[in-house]
């Protein structure tokens, strides 16, 4: 507020309206982990209008689309790189002995758990096809 940082205190309302919403919605107090799933849905909310918005000729509204989107990244926590994406990717196929494209449900349960919060979940979800299909 007092930086006068208009985009970023209507960004950060958004998160603790959604919050809230969902506390009222459920009748609990979020944890850490329920938190950052809120604010991977609205990022995923995000990207999806940034795209139509795109697709429909509105550089205008992607762009106020994408502040928000810088802002709500900044509150998760760091992303994992691709290699450990990968690591996590191999232990858990050989953990769960997966072989093809069938045991991906199996696979994308344990690394959903290991990796929330903490990588994209529809990148993880395309490297563990290619990965299964190879």
């Amino acid at each position: 507020m007092r930086a006068k940082d208009a985009a970023r205190l209507s960004a950060i309302r958004l998160i603790l309206a959604a919050i809230k919403q969902r506390e009222v919605d459920e009748r609990i107090e979020l944890d850490d982990a329920a938190v950052v799933g809120v604010l991977e849905k609205m990022i995923k909310q995000r990207r999806e209008s940034i795209a139509q918005f795109e697709k429909g000729g509105r550089a205008d509204l992607a762009d106020a689309e994408k502040a928000e989107l810088r802002v709500l990244s900044a509150y998760l926590p760091a992303q994992i790189s691709d290699a450990e994406i990968q690591k996590e990717i191999d232990s858990v196929i050989s953990a769960t002995g997966a072989a093809g494209a069938k045991d991906m449900g199996k696979v994308m349960g344990m690394l959903k758990s290991r990796l929330a919060g903490k990588a994209d979940m529809g990148k993880v979800s395309v490297l563990v096809k290619a990965r299964l299909a190879g």
